[in-house]
Parts: structure tokens; C-alpha cells; sequence
């Protein structure tokens, strides 16, 4: 896609704390593993460091992280507790993570106190971790890249006409449509012409920054979890992404936005032009 024409940054997004809020932002650098301060923390069980996330937690969509731009201070903030200020701790005491059941290495352990807020937010012992700054761990793909706590890859790309295309056939069986924060992508493309478009990009220069792709986003349950309240909220969108959007190669889940790994770090901002280059 080159010319008059090219689709847009329509929404930049980050979730300093994974499975929690986004924090929507005007511009952002991009680190190898994704946008600044994009899952820079992470929520784990206590007992045995696995996560914890939207899929059997909820509740964590409804908690709100506010973080600083230099990174030295995280403001949680949820209804049922008074809010809590952090002061980060970027290297300390270490503890083992894992993600779906598979360890993804060390996270710096952030103190008692915000784990005994994680702890009664949820009603499970839980500890905070962050991303160590030595930190190496690979996603998988066309491209894989680098990721830090981040599913599997660095940037989720969504783009505005797909959401279009997905309401209009949910409206049709008459539910209602739903936002696209349920998808919580962090980079939302205007001015597609196709549903979908972004599924054949396989390079995107927007800003200074280089993505490639790796893989369509396949997805669980998060995108039936109302995001501003944390409360579960299906069967849709998948009930109607299942007529129309199964990966016979990922177990005929359901897919919806695209992958990408980071292959030059910079900066983008909403409104930059987007030059992709497309398979086939």
C-alpha cells in the first residue's frame, strides 16, 4: 500500500499492568518487545508465579494502571480498594513466571505491599513482577521477535473496517455491537478499504518504526469480558466470529486483528501514515 490514500494510526494503546486497563496516548516509543511501558508488569499467582489474566480473572479489566512516562511510579486505582502508588522497583528480588503453563523466565518481584492490594483486588494471593532490563525471550512466527510479557508477540495491530465488518454481522442477528477495546490492540488502523486488511501486511513503516508480521491474532474468551467494568459480558463478539473466522490451524479458534514483531524501534504517533507492504 503506497500513495494517496494510505491508511492511518486511528488509536495508540498500552496496559502497563497485563490483563489490566489501557492507557490510550497520543504518540509512543516502540522498544524491540512492543510500546513503552506496554506489559511492563504482570500479575502472578504467589504460589507458583503463573499468571494471571482476563481469561479466569475478570475482574483485572476493571483495575486501572497509571504509569509514569520515566517509568518510576505505577498509580493502581480499583472500585472495591483505595488506590495504591507504586514506586517501581526496576531490578531486585527475582521470581519465576510462567504462561500457560509454560516458564517464561524471571520477573523482579515489586514488594509486599502491592501484592497484598493484587491479593484482595482479586481474592487470590497474588504478586506483582516487572520485566527485568535484561529480559530475552522470543515470540514465534513469520517474523518472531522479540516479546516481553506480552502473550507471544511485541504489537497487536486491529484495523477500524474489520471492527466495521464484525458489528455489522453482529447487528444483523440483532445484538449489539461491541468496542473495540474488547480486542485490546494497541495500534488501530484507520482508512482500511477491506475488512481484514491487516491480516496480509507483512511490513508496516509508520513513524520510525518497522513491524513485520508474525501471525493473525488468534482469540479466547477476553473479547467477551466488558472491559470498563470487568464483568463477563458474551457469547459475543466470538459467537459471530466463529461463522466466519476459525483457524483450522490453531484448533478452529477464532481469529481477529494481526501479530507483528518490532524490526526497528522508534516512534509513532496517531495520525502517521501507514506503508505497508502486503502478501501475495
Amino acid at each position: 500500500m503506497t500513495g494517496p490514500g494510505l491508511p492511518s494510526v486511528q488509536r495508540l494503546t498500552y496496559y502497563p499492568v497485563k490483563g489490566c486497563a489501557g492507557t490510550d496516548t497520543a504518540s509512543a516509543a516502540v522498544t524491540t518487545i512492543g510500546l513503552a511501558h506496554d506489559r511492563t508488569f504482570m500479575v502472578v499467582d504467589a504460589a507458583d508465579g503463573s499468571f494471571r489474566s482476563q481469561r479466569t480473572e475478570p475482574a483485572m479489566a476493571a483495575i486501572r494502571p497509571t504509569i509514569a512516562d520515566d517509568g518510576s511510579t505505577l498509580r493502581l486505582s480499583a472500585s472495591n480498594v483505595d488506590d495504591l502508588l507504586l514506586r517501581v522497583v526496576p531490578e531486585g528480588s527475582r521470581r519465576a513466571v510462567s504462561m500457560f503453563g509454560r516458564p517464561v523466565g524471571e520477573g523482579v518481584d515489586q514488594g509486599d505491599e502491592v501484592a497484598a492490594w493484587f491479593s484482595e483486588v482479586l481474592g487470590a494471593a497474588s504478586r506483582l513482577v516487572r520485566v527485568p532490563n535484561d529480559f530475552d525471550r522470543d515470540g514465534w512466527g513469520e517474523t518472531p521477535g522479540k516479546v516481553g510479557f506480552a502473550d507471544a508477540h511485541a504489537v497487536l495491530v486491529v484495523s477500524q473496517a474489520s471492527l466495521d465488518h464484525l458489528n455489522a454481522l453482529i447487528t444483523a442477528r440483532g445484538a449489539a455491537p461491541v468496542p473495540m477495546d474488547r480486542f485490546r490492540p494497541n495500534i488501530v488502523l484507520d482508512g482500511c478499504t477491506d475488512a481484514h486488511a491487516e491480516d496480509a501486511m507483512r511490513r508496516l513503516d509508520i513513524g520510525t518504526v518497522g513491524l513485520a508480521y508474525a501471525v493473525r491474532a488468534t482469540r479466547c474468551a477476553v473479547p467477551m469480558v466488558d472491559q470498563r467494568t470487568g464483568a463477563r459480558s458474551g457469547p459475543e463478539p466470538i459467537r459471530t466470529l466463529a461463522t466466519y473466522r476459525r483457524e483450522p490451524q490453531f484448533d478452529n479458534r477464532v481469529s481477529f486483528g494481526m501479530k507483528a514483531a518490532v524490526v526497528r524501534r522508534g516512534s509513532l504517533s496517531v495520525g502517521d501514515p501507514v506503508s505497508a507492504t502486503t502478501a501475495g
